[in-house]
């Protein structure tokens, strides 16, 4: 097009003399214009339409008028399209990371190197003579959890971010959700997303832009591919207990004073929503929002809703436009509804919100069942841990309740072997046995909320545990004696839904991933927790975590969900 300029195979100087190419596309002027960054190992010539075929595919099946006035040329994995903000007067660069696509070097993903190169890829964009000096962060998952990471070393030039559906915290929100490796994601995931595309591999994917491949020039064999990368899985497989190695792959959040917009799915459980609420409560920046959605993981991102609101926030902080961004509420929730979708936008000023009734739903282990009361006498239930062990339910609810927020569980365990993992699972069903699931981000039925915790891993760190969200140290691991009783805080994901009366709520309670029947047309389907099942044999060996779990209740054992009841607003 005559009115855009794009430089391909850009060389962006590090600081130990190493190159890392981009890719430009600015507006044909003269005029200075911000900039819209990216840089990760996914490949900046790796097609959309090409790669992802399948989510695209949906994409355009379930919205026909996408991304309007694009032609999606130019598309690459969750970032954004320069067919719509170039025209909007942004410059967008798309940079591959050290060892990934087309640019050289050791590769070692979310490492402190990476963020280091992306310290200097952000300044160098900052001082282009084509640049207005303000840079912009603004992508999804890997594009934007290393936003966090590269905003605690306060690039001087980075005026404004927008982590769309990003984690943090890399031992609790990614590799091991309450100390129990979460394998799958990772066993599938890094081979065909990071490996694909690791600089020089001979195999990988075309660049259709350059007519050249889009991992480099070089032609690597296996050996030296295998040497010129960090072991990422083998690495998380040996360390169970949270240390240096994950701590310098998570935010320093009292140094994230960069201005952002951090964008949190409802059902994305199991990898990004937890640290877009973190964020939003524990970083330092005092100009931040936090914004609740539905729907699959790259969908909102590229609906009308969300262009529009990427737009906005950027036009203010790095265009300088009086829009009203700064007088706009800090948070903004989508409200889901059994079985609708349609989503109310709800307007707020805190997180979690501050007129929460924190509520607690008793477990009564006599009755299998979830009472608003505790129950008076003792009791137990057993299960087996390989099995799909227990569901407690409430009573039909006697009036409509709103549930927004993190969640906790509380119980008393005892184990027939030295450990045991929880797997808990909130779920909601209709008058008429239906269970209320939502389209998550990969899994097309998610349930309310998930939470997990190995009982080994139970110790609580005091001074950042909150009542609705108990915060483990990792760092002490504390074997059970068989038969003993303990008590355990078990960390359950945030939430949002509105259940109208005569809805139950429900507790699943198991020593396994959740996981429904399987589906006799779709046998390979996901089932409940999409691609974050924990059953690797090393983390989780039978001999340990294949016992009998018994929960125990009544007075001195006290049991609960931990439910975050949000009143109507006052008239």
């Amino acid at each position: 097009m005559s009115d855009f300029i794009i430089t391909r195979d850009v060389a962006i100087p590090m600081d130990d003399g190493l190159e890392l190419k981009a890719d430009v596309f600015r507006p044909d002027t003269d005029a200075p214009v911000p900039v819209i960054m990216t840089l990760g190992p996914y490949g900046k010539g790796v097609r959309y339409q090409d790669h992802y075929k399948a989510s695209w595919d949906f994409l355009t099946r379930a919205h026909p008028d996408l991304l309007a006035g694009s032609q999606h040329r130019w598309l690459t994995w969750e970032t954004v399209d320069p067919e719509i903000w170039v025209p909007w007067g942004y410059a967008v660069v798309r940079v591959d990371s050290r060892g990934a696509g087309r640019s050289p070097g050791y590769l070692d993903i979310l490492s402190p190197r990476e963020t280091l190169d992306y310290y200097h890829a952000i300044e160098w964009a900052g001082t282009q003579p084509w640049s207005n000096g303000k840079v912009g962060l603004n992508g999804i998952s890997y594009y934007a959890i290393n936003q966090w990471h590269v905003a605690a070393l306060q690039p001087p030039h980075l005026a404004a971010m927008v982590p769309w559906e990003g984690a943090a915290d890399a031992y609790r929100d990614f590799f091991r959700h309450g100390g129990i490796l979460s394998n799958r994601f990772l066993e599938t995931w890094y081979p065909r997303q990071i490996l694909s595309v690791q600089h020089g591999n001979p195999n990988g994917p075309a660049d259709p832009w350059m007519g050249a491949p889009a991992t480099g020039p070089e032609r690597l064999s296996e050996a030296e591919l295998h040497a010129n990368r960090m072991a990422t899985l083998a690495n998380v497989r040996a360390r169970e207990m949270d240390d240096a190695w994950y701590r310098a792959r998570s935010p320093d959040w009292s140094q994230v004073v960069t201005p952002f917009l951090s964008a949190a799915n409802w059902a994305g459980f199991g990898l990004h929503p937890r640290g877009n609420f973190t964020a939003f409560a524990e970083a330092a920046s005092p100009q931040k929002w936090l914004e609740g959605h539905p729907g699959r993981h790259e969908e909102w991102f590229y609906l009308d809703y969300g262009m529009e609101l990427q737009k906005r926030f950027f036009d203010h902080f790095l265009k300088g436009e009086d829009n009203g961004w700064d007088r706009e509420a800090r948070v903004w929730l989508h409200l889901r509804r059994p079985f609708s979708r349609a989503f109310e936008l709800r307007k707020e000023e805190e997180w979690p919100l501050a007129r929460t009734s924190w509520t607690r739903l008793h477990l009564d282990a006599a009755t299998g069942g979830l009472s608003w009361t505790p129950p008076e006498a003792p009791a137990s239930a057993s299960f087996e841990a390989a099995s799909e062990g227990l569901c407690w339910m409430s009573a039909p609810l006697d009036q409509e309740v709103e549930l927004t927020g993190p969640l906790a569980l509380k119980v008393h365990l005892s184990s027939s072997t030295a450990d045991a993992d929880l797997f808990a699972t909130v779920r909601a069903f209709s008058p008429e046995g239906v269970e209320v699931a939502f389209p998550g981000t990969v899994d097309p039925h998610t349930p309310l909320a998930q939470g997990w915790l190995r009982a080994s891993h139970r110790k609580l760190c005091p001074e950042r545990s909150r009542p609705y969200q108990p915060y483990h140290t990792h760092d002490d691991k504390q074997p059970l004696r068989p038969g003993e009783i303990y008590e355990l805080m078990v960390e359950i994901w945030p939430t949002c839904i509105i259940l109208p009366a005569g809805f139950r709520l429900a507790l699943d309670v198991r020593g396994a991933d959740f996981q429904r029947p399987p589906d006799p047309d779709n046998p390979s389907a996901y089932r409940g927790s999409g691609p974050w099942l924990h059953d690797d044999p090393l983390d989780r060996p039978a001999s340990l975590f294949g016992g009998t779990t018994t929960l125990h209740t009544g007075p001195g054992r006290e049991a609960f969900l931990l439910l975050p009841v949000i009143p109507p607003r006052p008239a």
